[in-house]
């Protein structure tokens, strides 16, 4: 469906509850908590808070590549934050994330908590932590930390903007699934342009630009993000689809995307994770046959 009807801007701008598609029950114009609720605390000092959305896998790959090093500190509890239910306005969570979007972390591991919002910002924080993901030398650290932002720079055409229209908007409108259309097809020729020259994203060794990447242009171009695949020809970009194969077969990515997941196959969904445990023992899969 198209909509070709002529819209004039009013003079002044008026919210419209019933405008928005999918999502119209959790987007307002204003900011700060809709009701009281605090925010569960489990016993590791990691506490995140967040739902298993291209920018809240970004965080649990790291979490779980941290701890397939060895770095036992970066133990988690991943809580579960339900968006659709409006979880994210409550006032333990605008407390920690005041933008209200997961992903949100809390690190108690010191005097006093840190909190810290915004998935790019999570990453630099926890590879700067544990001091891996992260490359320290001068040159190489400013490769990875401009993919890294690249990623949070970009992710809005590929997610708000040809997501929206594509996926989730009341209707379809040409010139709007047009226009992001190929700005998404201009990124993943600049990310295959990229992985022509080396294996990752910022060069020989896998980072956390990758780990942020991965959850959106990964998804996209394996036709599991939107169900577009075929609409943008993914299957064109031949070294973001061998990158993508790569960086799905770590163990530790495979654990990671589970967490916090509630849709797909059961066998995919830790709606939280508390232990590493359970990964055995509570995906929904496990905890219907128990």
């Amino acid at each position: 469906m198209t909509d070709t009807t002529p819209y004039t801007p009013p003079k002044i701008w008026t919210w419209n509850k019933a405008n928005g598609g999918q999502f119209a029950n959790i987007n307002r114009p204003i900011a700060g908590p809709t009701h009281d609720k605090a925010l569960p605390i489990g016993r590791h000092p990691l506490q995140l808070y967040s739902l298993a959305t291209p920018n809240g896998v970004k965080v649990t790959i790291l979490l779980e590549e941290l701890l397939a090093l060895g770095h036992t500190g970066a133990e988690y509890d991943a809580w579960l934050i339900k968006i659709n239910e409006g979880e994210q306005f409550g006032s333990g969570f605008v407390e920690a994330n005041p933008n209200s979007k997961i992903p949100a972390l809390v690190d108690h591991s010191g005097p006093a908590p840190i909190r810290v919002f915004e998935s790019g910002a999570i990453l630099v924080y926890l590879a700067e932590k544990f001091g891996a993901f992260l490359p320290t030398e001068p040159a190489k650290r400013a490769e990875c930390l401009s993919w890294l932002f690249w990623q949070m720079g970009s992710g809005p055409f590929l997610g708000g903007g040809f997501g929206h229209f594509y996926a989730y908007a009341p209707i379809r409108i040409e010139y709007a699934i047009d226009r992001y259309a190929m700005e998404v097809k201009r990124q993943l020729d600049v990310l295959d342009r990229q992985l022509a020259e080396q294996p990752y994203i910022a060069g020989a060794d896998y980072t956390v630009a990758d780990m942020a990447i991965w959850p959106w242009y990964g998804a996209l171009v394996k036709g599991v993000l939107y169900g577009a695949g075929e609409f943008l020809q993914v299957q064109d970009y031949q070294n973001v689809q061998r990158w993508a194969d790569q960086v799905a077969a770590r163990p530790a990515v495979q654990r990671g995307r589970k967490v916090n997941r509630t849709f797909g196959e059961p066998s995919s969904q830790l709606h939280e994770r508390h232990e590493a445990s359970d990964f055995d023992t509570k995906t929904q899969d496990k905890l219907a046959g128990a």
